[in-house]
């Protein structure tokens, strides 16, 4: 995998980034205390490979729309954090909201890229692929290609997930002709 790829056009304004940052006075230099203090979960645990399995699970969830693997890895008192208007709160919410969207991309693929787990703390990168046939809401598909990625975070205790931050890719509700 290729992360930088030089390119000698843009050679010019790399070197002029690098003389501009080279030229800020020491008094504007960012120093530790300076930077951001989030949350951070270090480490192994011994619930790791649990976690990973209740993010497995879910992936599958999304990927099949079977109810079991919802209810496999969510935790009686699922929160969506993050949750859409309309959408019930539980492990119910995730399956009323797999089963209208398989509604409107019946070929709906859900692919797992990546994961990444730390302590209680799983984060999962889905592709969402399919074909916009059925009806969303008011809008009825015409054989649109959907293809867009989500990002999820997950708390997870006793291989169950508890908690759920997300993130999905704007361009989705533009595939399927819902914005503009």
């Amino acid at each position: 995998m290729t992360i930088f790829r030089f390119r000698p056009h843009c050679f010019s304004l790399l070197a002029a980034i690098a003389v501009c940052s080279l030229a800020v006075p020491a008094a504007y230099a960012a120093t530790d205390a300076d930077l951001p203090t989030p949350r951070v979960i270090n480490g192994d645990s011994p619930g790791t490979a649990a976690n990973i399995l209740a993010a497995r699970r879910y992936a599958a969830f999304w990927n099949t729309g079977k109810p079991e693997f919802a209810e496999a890895a969510l935790a009686p008192n699922f929160t969506d954090r993050t949750l859409p208007a309309g959408r019930p709160q539980g492990p119910q919410g995730p399956i009323k909201a797999s089963q209208a969207f398989r509604a409107a991309v019946p070929d709906l693929r859900a692919d797992l890229e990546e994961v990444v787990a730390a302590g209680d703390r799983v984060v999962v990168r889905l592709h969402f692929t399919g074909t916009f046939t059925g009806k969303m809401g008011k809008v009825q598909g015409k054989g649109q290609k959907i293809d867009f990625q989500a990002m999820d975070l997950y708390q997870v205790v006793d291989g169950k997930i508890t908690d759920n931050w997300h993130l999905e890719d704007i361009n989705m509700f533009k595939q399927l002709g819902m914005v503009k």
